[in-house]
């Protein structure tokens, strides 16, 4: 891997047992396999107020791997092609958009129409949302008001081995709103992502991402920074990522 990218190291980690206290994991309602105490959180402040936050260990070990069996079975994955110099190319890896009715997307020309969600996406929605709102500030929606977070759709992937992958872009799309908060959970296998800064060409960071974690990407990040998962020089097992979104 090349040497430009350095993994943070001077990431601020506080245990989730004292983040999210006890009583207020009781508020994330109907979900009995959080691993409350034992996951923790840690903060990357990136340059230009854009904010990564990564919680890992965030269900108990058999859980999480129950999800990924589930999603793995029961998601309607397929593989999308973009228009490209007038030839169709297949994204490098599966893909499914789920979310409520009006919750239409698209990027890089592909139309994208929601499916309905299904039983194991309403629930992660309902604790990425819960979760957002606990460790983050509420959503500016002009001068002087705010709004909880909340996620009405969900991009899924499924990286099916260390040759799939997602190449340089910001989910910068006008349905996501001027700083989209995007909560990214990732099951199976560990996989890097990284950073660049869009002007600054110097700035680059990356992380690991491992089974059972969550990303939250918030403030101007879209607005500054581009990120990836690239193609792996090892043999990598499947990875599913399931990135919540609020389409406006």
């Amino acid at each position: 891997m090349s040497d430009q990218f350095s993994l943070f190291s001077d990431a601020e980690v506080i245990d989730t047992a004292t983040a999210i206290s006890s009583e207020k994991k009781n508020l994330i309602t109907g979900v009995t396999h959080l691993h409350a105490g034992q996951c923790y959180y840690e903060k990357f402040p990136l340059e230009d107020t854009g904010k990564l936050t990564l919680i890992t260990n965030l269900f108990t070990g058999d859980y999480a791997n129950l999800l990924y069996e589930t999603l793995h079975r029961d998601i309607r994955w397929s593989q999308d092609s973009l228009r490209i110099a007038g030839k169709n190319i297949p994204i490098p890896r599966l893909q499914a958009w789920y979310g409520e009715s009006h919750a239409a997307y698209g990027y890089s020309g592909l139309k994208l129409t929601p499916l309905r969600f299904i039983e194991p996406l309403t629930l992660l929605r309902q604790v990425v949302t819960q979760i957002s709102n606990l460790l983050l500030p509420p959503c500016i929606t002009d001068e002087t008001a705010t709004q909880p977070i909340c996620y009405n759709s969900v991009l899924c992937n499924l990286y099916r081995n260390e040759k799939d992958s997602v190449g340089w872009h910001s989910d910068d799309e006008a349905e996501l709103g001027s700083n989209p908060i995007i909560a990214s959970i990732s099951l199976g296998a560990t996989r890097r992502f990284q950073l660049k800064h869009k002007r600054q060409k110097n700035m680059r960071h990356a992380l690991l991402l491992p089974h059972n974690s969550l990303l939250i990407m918030s403030g101007n990040m879209q607005h500054h920074w581009y990120h990836q998962v690239p193609k792996s020089n090892t043999a990598t097992g499947p990875r599913i990522n399931l990135t919540f979104r609020h389409i406006v």
